[in-house]
């Protein structure tokens, strides 16, 4: 019986998540204008802070770092296994989109580099510029997965390019960030260095890799059972804590540009992180199509090219570029124009398909013609 009628706390719960998901755009969109409007929170939230044990060595917690801590480790938690086999049969789509999402920065932050390098700015654009090399190094954004399976894309590619850009994060992050290096000028020309030694020695590892595998890991060694009261717990919890780090993001750059407009810094972050964006999506599409990839698995490659985890290099940008807050805004900006980029290219896949569908039930319903064109 129990089974049957679970708790109504529990009910009420699992109505509450289900509401949040199908609302999260406008949930995303309360965050952005909390942050405008209430951003001291946010701001005490983003500095570390001391938990304060008696006697002991005072450990310093970063809000920001667990919180994408929780979101990966629900991430995690939540990958289909079962589903990673089938990739053994047809890697052609895993290999494809991995080695894209890894060239993809290479082939398109030089060319937006030369174009602000003509802009009025002092410094030729160079902060928009690292803004957009952190978020294409980041690793594929869990999300992918969850787009995919609206669109009813091929998961087990999109699981198995999320898993794998995240595990040669370490190794790759580093080098993405600091191969742009020569593009940067003024006081940004060694800031992505800077930041590609930090994220070499601990981000990608212990704030991207660690709470990903040991999420995986619960999902293995744990019991059916407990498993599930895992994922009931912390789903939820990972979807509040993504919509905080929104929050928490948004207020250290949103708050003080509206006490401190800059109109031209509000008009070129956008503009750069559409062209990006688009073009990041762009090259995934067509390669899919010069790959010769069906709908479902090219939908896969293209999400996986322009997705990437923009909260992840919006934590990056806050522990190691703590000086240069405006650099968030076109992160904001990516991650917002991502998701309605992966909204187009499901719609675009599953009309495709249908598409082929019907055509296949016509050719299936016409008369046979004979040889001849005889009756």
């Amino acid at each position: 019986m129990r089974a049957l009628f679970p708790p109504a706390p529990l009910l009420s719960a699992h109505r509450a998540h289900g509401l949040l998901r199908r609302r999260l755009g406008r949930a995303v969109a309360v965050m952005y204008v909390a942050a405008a409007l209430l951003p001291g929170p946010g701001l005490w939230l983003r500095h570390p802070h001391s938990l304060g044990f008696a006697g002991l060595a005072e450990p310093r917690l970063g809000i920001p770092q667990f919180l994408l801590a929780l979101v990966l480790f629900g991430a995690g938690l939540q990958v289909p296994l079962r589903e990673l086999g089938l990739l053994l049969r047809r890697p052609a789509a895993l290999l494809a989109g991995l080695a894209l999402h890894v060239l993809a920065p290479l082939l398109i932050v030089p060319g937006v580099a030369f174009a602000l390098r003509q802009s009025p700015d002092q410094d030729g654009g160079s902060g928009m510029v690292t803004a957009m090399i952190l978020v294409v190094a980041m690793p594929v954004a869990a999300g992918a997965t969850v787009w995919t399976a609206k669109g009813d894309g091929d998961q087990p590619t999109a699981v198995g390019l999320v898993l794998a850009s995240t595990l040669v994060s370490p190794l790759t992050v580093p080098l993405t960030l600091a191969a742009p290096g020569p593009l940067l000028h003024g006081s940004y020309a060694g800031r992505p260095a800077t930041t590609a030694s930090a994220a070499g020695d601990s981000f990608a590892l212990t704030s991207v890799v660690l709470p990903c595998a040991l999420g995986l890991l619960g999902r293995l060694a744990l019991p059916a059972g407990a498993r599930d009261r895992l994922l009931g717990a912390v789903v939820p919890a990972a979807l509040l804590g993504s919509l905080l780090l929104t929050y928490v993001n948004a207020s250290g750059v949103l708050g003080p540009f509206l006490r401190h407009p800059r109109p031209i810094l509000l008009a070129a972050a956008p503009a750069v992180a559409a062209t990006v964006c688009g073009l990041s999506f762009t090259l995934g599409g067509v390669t899919a199509r010069l790959l010769r990839l069906d709908a479902r698995a090219g939908a896969s490659v293209t999400l996986a090219c322009g997705m990437n985890n923009s909260s992840a290099s919006a934590v990056l940008i806050t522990t190691a570029l703590p000086d240069r807050p405006q650099i968030l805004l076109p992160v904001l900006a990516y991650g917002v124009f991502q998701k309605v980029a992966a909204g187009r290219v499901v719609r675009s896949a599953a009309t495709s398909r249908r598409s082929r569908r019907t055509e296949a039930a016509d050719l299936g319903r016409r008369p046979e013609v004979r040889r001849g064109g005889g009756r």
